[in-house]
């Protein structure tokens, strides 16, 4: 892969991030797409969402400073609002 390559999948994975964490589609949508394709389709991810139930708000922090560099801020305040609260101790 060059650099144009690496860089078009590390915005596809950062976008399928937006889209899975707004809920805009889901991982069963992505396996019923994946079955029903006769070929084999990627779709990367910045983050496993098998290591753990939840995404972690880190890695919306992730997602959200790509986006921030980009300048796209609905989508920022999108997976603001998705951050899971930090309880107050």
């Amino acid at each position: 892969m060059d650099f144009l390559e690496d860089l078009e999948l590390y915005n596809t994975a950062m976008e399928n991030a937006y889209n899975l964490i707004t809920n805009k589609i889901s991982l069963d949508d992505v396996y019923i797409v994946m079955e029903d394709e006769a070929e084999e389709i990627e779709f990367p991810l910045p983050f496993n969402p098998f290591m753990h139930e939840d995404i972690t708000n880190e890695e919306i922090d992730h997602v959200i400073e790509h986006f921030s560099n980009l300048e796209q801020y609905e989508k920022c305040q999108e997976l603001v609002n998705c951050k899971i609260p930090e309880s107050v101790t």
